[in-house]
């Protein structure tokens, strides 16, 4: 597509897309302004760096605390923007004042490809963007200078040419902090904030047969219309764009590879070589791949309210930092990319005012980093893993374990008539089918009207394009709260997939759909936080397993858990093809839902 092309069709959507939540994930409220009694000064500053082949211009700014000077020196705190943002978005800036003002050197930078920034968006690429960010961790260190010859001599270090710096950001600016660490291992400190392990996983997932297989997912279309759209629009927000923002392969400011992936993924064809080349590029850029190379210390913050970047992607890196040995803790929070931007619930994390003291996850944040930064060993760093609980009026809204995952597995099969039971001798026999339709006909979500703040249409299930399993009513007194990903495992019928079954394209594979809903004693139902599971059935000849987004919720007494195996839905890219598809129970061989449980059970 030519550049004239690209901004004709540009302009249709950009006045809606960029003033969106995708354009900061994290601008929660208004920044917060600094003043003459702010107890730091701002410093503006050009930093031209290497980034993989390219020479790129950093717009960062530099908050010097107060009395901070070489004889009195600071730790420092690195923190960029999320997509689509800047150094002066919401949440960059107000971060940076809240740490400034707390005695930290604090430098906030646009990322690449944003703001005044140079070069393309290359997505957190750990040759690219964290090179590009390891240069500013030598201005920090005073080995390099800002493009006005400012040297930056009052950060404390801890070798020659080795500042004592943490990283901290959301979203965009969560995974650079990994994709940073990989490649520079004087970053002393880690808190990302709702950000990917897998952008395979994220973009295109398949939540069977393994996150990290070689069959490609169900292809979230929106989201990522979303991001590529606001990633176009740069040079319309920015007319006066530098010269080396302009991409390649026919994007006007990604990478190539970038392009090459979102056109093969607009083709939703999957030939077996390009998707290969595909999704070893995407994992490339995502901390699945390099995490074995980050040794600083992590605390990772995720959303419950997330269908971008689910709990799941947390856990899996936080899986993987501490069986290398990493130290890492976790949070899961209440917010995430989903629902617009309303205000974080009471007691939760609100980055645009500062007050972290006074929130549970802000004071986590400034403890990780007295202990990481300040050197304070009996700084409390707190428990393995906390998660928040919507539920908890009294006491404690957060709940906390030494150890994940929590809860222990309970199971309840697929009967034939439709229950979910905790017998397996209670299984009836009995076979159902459903069918696609050439159109979507379930409904999940819509990511735009949440980040706009626009009525979404209640998630439904076209009849016939679906099947349900229900559980019994929750008991009287002993709610049931599920913390984790829970799993189903079932074998399908659907001679017509495989017939195609060893295609060399994997779109020819079935696609489902697994959620659970909450059914309450009025038969209304509640798809908890519009989560839903896409899956690419690797084979349909045999059982498989479907891992769903994890989930912290709690079903109240007289209350249902649904699950339903849904054959489309609006939100992603579906089947080729109709497929009917049958599922059959019977006491021994039936499909088996697996649910992590803290207090309660399923009868």
């Amino acid at each position: 597509m030519s550049r004239a092309a690209s901004r004709s069709v540009l302009r249709t959507s950009l006045a809606l897309l960029a003033s969106t939540a995708l354009a900061a994930p994290l601008a929660l409220t208004a920044p917060v302004h600094a003043s003459a009694t702010d107890p730091y000064t701002v410093s503006a500053l050009k930093v031209t760096v290497r980034a993989g082949d390219r020479t790129c211009s950093l717009d960062a700014d530099i908050y010097r605390p107060s009395g901070v000077d070489a004889a009195h020196p600071a730790p420092a705190v690195l923190t960029t923007n999320g997509f689509g943002g800047s150094k002066a978005d919401g949440s960059t800036d107000a971060i940076a004042k809240a740490l400034a003002a707390r005695g930290y050197v604090a430098l906030a930078y646009s990322g690449l490809g944003f703001g005044k920034s140079g070069c393309p968006i290359s997505l957190d690429d750990p040759r690219i963007d964290g090179r590009a960010a390891s240069g500013l961790v030598d201005l920090l260190a005073g080995t390099r200078a800002a493009d006005d010859g400012t040297r930056v001599d009052y950060v404390t270090q801890d070798g020659s040419g080795d500042p004592r710096v943490g990283m901290i950001g959301g979203s965009y600016g969560g995974a650079i902090q990994m994709a940073t660490a990989s490649v520079d291992h004087r970053i002393d400190a880690l808190i990302p904030l709702i950000t990917w392990n897998d952008l395979s996983y994220s973009l295109d997932p398949n939540n069977a047969g393994g996150a990290a297989g070689p069959v490609p997912g169900a292809y979230k279309y929106e989201w990522t219309n979303g991001f590529f759209l606001i990633g176009e629009a740069q040079g319309l927000l920015h007319p006066s764009l530098a010269a080396s923002r302009w991409g390649g392969a026919g994007c006007l400011h990604f990478v190539a590879p970038v392009c090459e992936t979102k056109r093969l993924l607009d083709s939703r064809r999957y030939p077996a070589g390009r998707t290969a080349a595909m999704l070893a590029y995407v994992r490339s850029v995502s901390p699945v791949s390099y995490l074995r190379s980050v040794k600083a210390p992590t605390l990772l913050v995720q959303g419950q309210d997330d269908t971008l970047f689910n709990l799941n992607e947390a856990a899996a890196t936080y899986r993987t930092l501490t069986a290398q040995g990493t130290p890492a803790k976790m949070i899961w929070q209440s917010w995430g990319h989903s629902g617009g931007m309303k205000n974080p619930a009471p007691g939760e994390l609100d980055l645009g005012k500062g007050d972290l003291e006074s929130r549970y996850v802000g004071g986590r944040i400034l403890a990780w980093f007295d202990r990481y930064l300040h050197h304070r060993k009996g700084a409390p760093t707190g428990p393995a893993f906390a998660y928040y609980r919507d539920w908890a009026t009294e006491g404690p809204t957060y709940a906390t374990s030494s150890r994940f995952p929590v809860g222990a597995g309970q199971k309840l099969y697929l009967s034939g008539d439709g229950r979910l039971v905790d017998d397996r001798t209670e299984v009836a026999r009995g076979s159902r089918t459903y069918r696609n339709h050439l159109l979507p006909t379930s409904h999940s979500e819509n990511p735009a009207a949440g980040l706009l703040g626009l009525p979404d249409l209640a998630p439904y299930d076209g009849r016939g394009t679906f099947l349900g399993w229900t559980s019994a009513p929750v008991a009287e007194g002993r709610p049931v709260d599920v913390v984790g990903a829970p799993r189903v495992t079932l074998k399908v019928i659907s001679p017509r997939t495989e017939r195609v079954q060893n295609s060399s394209d994997a779109a020819d594979k079935l696609v489902l759909f697994a959620k659970l809903y909450d059914v309450a004693p009025d038969g209304s139902k509640r798809l908890v936080h519009r989560l839903i599971a896409p899956a690419r059935v690797p084979d349909v000849t045999r059982k498989f397993t479907v891992e769903l987004p994890a989930i912290v919720h709690r079903y109240e007494p007289g209350h249902r858990l649904r699950l339903v195996i849904a054959a489309s839905d609006t939100a992603y890219a579906g089947n080729r093809g109709v497929k009917p598809v049958t599922v059959t129970s019977a006491p021994e061989d039936t499909g088996l839902l697996e649910l992590p449980v803290t207090q309660g059970a399923f009868g």
